[in-house]
């Protein structure tokens, strides 16, 4: 610590501080527009000028290392005449078209101009005009009102790691511009609008909609994958207009993913608003709920137990998967699974398929072995994480079975799993995690999609322990899903019973013919498998008319995670709560109200009416996820060693499309636009 006098008041401040931060820890606020905490030091905007004792001239305290017994001084004439001075040069070139401009009512430059600045201009000559960059779909640009402070530039060299800008020119002809025409392809581009203290970077499809004064802001989480990133939601007339990120330095910190921030569109396409029930003609018709309802419940009882199951999708939340099981199970059905992927494992418990470590515990971690995922598409925040540490010089990182495009160097040992036979490979990883300190594997859920799914996770947990990743303070042992939705399903135990059948067996039935019903909870991207209509009947449950919906023979309409109160478990089994901020579309209801009015109908009465008496139920039945926002501590149970021949399969399991994966992305205009403008279609495929 060292000792210094911001304005004649002393203060102590740790050593390596700069000048800026004493002064905020004496509670003076500097002006600043270069200058963000995540980012490196630029010292290029020169609005945080303070006086230092001996100093010739105001120095930029953002980039000034402090000294012991320093004296600083931020309100002298000295100091404020500098500060104008600044302003006046910012405001030179800068065009007066705040009317018109979607940074107007939360623009750092109208504020600061405000109480730093002059309330004339002495400048009469031309301003600069600057051509307007092509940025892609989602970020517009109007570059004659840049400042040059360049935290574009940082972020998506520092955190995105894609190095798509840079600065062009000198003096006066300086202009940020892109590496391509084609745009900024990086998953986390939409973070530079908000760091852009002016309306040089505004959202496209934000533009000339609302007044940022004019919005009621909503804290909620995200569900586009399986982090629950912390968000702000905005709405105006009942509709929603953006998203923000909202600090949480537990998951997102201060970021969110394109993905995040600009689907939230695809809430108003190709929803359903009604049930739908097919008719003698195999036509979908719309009927009333108490018709749908007693359909569903008049095939339900026609067909034996055996013969029935349910399969949850990416996005449905905790209530709906309790209720269907607490339904489904009190029938004596027990074929359920939420891991609609196929993804298989055998589940002892909660640590075989949490993210152990937590998402923060990765900016401690020392040694890295990603194994069969693709973090940068999968988990795009997660993988910018994993990006800062590395940044640090403290982190090596292996993979196998992963893309070569990740933002960080690491050595790659090829896309076979067969690898992993090779027990010179395995005394090669067991040397590398031989002295860490904060060892780490991760997997994807998806290198589980398969028959030897149940051996392969039991193989990578005896080489966890083998390699000392496990302790008493540490589980370094994570798994990666992009699903919102499958961590709470596991919670619960929406998965197979007794003798009941998990998603691949139940495909198997269904082409054999003997799965006679078929729910789907929200699961557009079950892999369905060809069938007989007239054998096997599909109940539909969801919000958007997508995939699997004109497959089905009974729809019944649910609302979007932005309709409802709803429980969701991140991948490190954190409960959060989404927030109920635009009104239902038609009569659609909350999922899990579905299966209760069935409860009635079958006369299987559950013990619960109201949201709040099920939440109760599903704490006190689960008890592990019952704090909100808090992360309980699973318990590793040892995995016993099995000799298992790994087949030859070779696949890098990266993520094809990042912008359309459910069915809320698939319906986004925002969302297809990227896929247009950013990926290349091959084979009908986006690659």
């Amino acid at each position: 610590m060292k000792k210094v006098l911001v304005n004649n008041i002393e203060i102590m401040v740790p050593e390596g501080s700069t000048v800026m931060q004493a002064c905020e820890i004496a509670g003076e606020e500097i002006p600043r527009f270069c200058f963000h905490d995540r980012l490196s030091i630029a010292g290029n905007c020169r609005m945080c000028l303070v006086e230092v004792e001996n100093s010739a001239k105001p120095v930029a305290s953002c980039a000034m290392p402090i000294a012991e017994g320093m004296k600083i001084t931020t309100n002298s004439e000295k100091v404020k005449k500098a500060r104008k001075g600044v302003m006046e040069f910012l405001l030179i070139n800068h065009p007066l078209d705040c009317p018109i401009c979607d940074q107007g009512g939360e623009c750092d430059l109208q504020d600061q101009s405000i109480y730093y600045g002059k309330s004339y201009s002495r400048f009469e000559e031309r301003k600069r005009a600057v051509n307007d960059k092509n940025f892609g779909p989602l970020v517009k640009t109007v570059m004659t009102r840049c400042i040059h402070c360049t935290r574009c530039i940082r972020f998506l060299d520092e955190v995105a790691g894609t190095h798509e800008l840079g600065a062009i020119h000198r003096g006066e002809n300086m202009e940020i511009a892109s590496v391509v025409k084609e745009g900024i392809k990086s998953e986390l581009s939409g973070n530079i609008i908000d760091l852009c203290p002016v309306g040089a970077l505004t959202s496209k499809p934000y533009a000339f909609t609302a007044r940022s004064w004019e919005l009621i802001h909503h804290d909620t989480i995200d569900i586009s994958d399986g982090l629950g990133s912390n968000i702000r939601v905005d709405e105006f007339g009942g509709e929603i207009k953006r998203v923000l990120p909202r600090l949480n330095e537990e998951i997102n910190q201060e970021w969110i993913s394109d993905k995040t921030r600009f689907s939230y569109d695809g809430l108003n396409f190709q929803r359903l608003d009604k049930p739908y029930a097919r008719n003698k003609k195999s036509k979908l018709e719309p009927i009333n709920w108490q018709t749908a309802l007693k359909e569903v419940a008049t095939l339900i009882k026609k067909n034996i137990t055996e013969e029935i199951a349910a399969i949850s999708g990416a996005l449905t939340d905790v209530e709906t998967m309790f209720v269907a099981k607490d339904l489904l199970n009190t029938l004596g059905v027990n074929n359920l699974d939420c891991r609609f992927n196929g993804s298989n494992f055998k589940i002892n418990n909660r640590a075989d398929w949490l993210f152990n470590s937590t998402i923060s515990g990765i900016d401690k971690v020392d040694k890295l072995f990603i194994i069969g995922c693709d973090p940068r598409r999968e988990a795009s925040i997660l993988n910018a994480r994993i990006r800062q540490r590395w940044l640090t010089g403290e982190l090596e990182i292996l993979s196998l079975c992963t893309p070569n495009d990740l933002t960080y160097d690491l050595k790659s040992f090829g896309n076979d799993l067969a690898k992993l036979n090779d027990n010179k490979f395995i005394n090669t990883i067991k040397k590398y995690f031989k002295d860490a300190k904060f060892p780490m594997f991760i997997i994807g859920d998806s290198i589980f999609v398969n028959e030897d799914g149940k051996k392969i996770h039991n193989f990578l947990k005896f080489l966890a322990q083998e390699c000392k990743i496990i302790n008493d303070s540490w589980n370094g042992f994570c798994i990666l899903s992009s699903y919102a939705s499958r961590t709470g399903g596991l919670e619960i135990g929406f998965i197979p019973s007794e003798k009941g059948l998990n998603t691949n067996l139940i495909k198997e039935k269904i082409l054999k013919k003997k799965i006679k019903l078929l729910f789907l909870l929200e699961a557009d991207d079950f892999d369905l498998p060809d069938h007989d209509p007239k054998l096997t009947k599909i109940v539909y449950l969801g919000h958007h008319g997508d995939k699997l919906a004109s497959k089905a023979d009974i729809i019944l309409p649910i609302t979007a995670f932005t309709e409802k109160k709803a429980l969701y478990v991140n991948i490190e089994g954190r409960p959060q709560f989404t927030k109920k901020i635009i009104e239902k579309k038609g009569v659609a209801v909350d999922g899990w109200k579905v299966f209760r009015a069935l409860s009635d109908i079958l006369k299987l009465k559950l013990p619960y009416n109201t949201h709040s008496q099920l939440i109760e139920h599903i704490f006190k039945k689960h008890p592990q996820i019952s704090r909100i926002n808090f992360v309980s501590k699973a318990v590793w149970t040892e995995a016993l060693e099995d000799a298992f021949e790994f087949k030859s399969y070779t696949k890098d399991y990266s993520i094809s499309n990042y912008y359309q994966t459910c069915p809320i992305t698939r319906a986004s205009n925002n969302m297809a636009n990227c896929t247009k403008a950013f990926l290349t279609k091959k084979n009908n495929k986006y690659e």
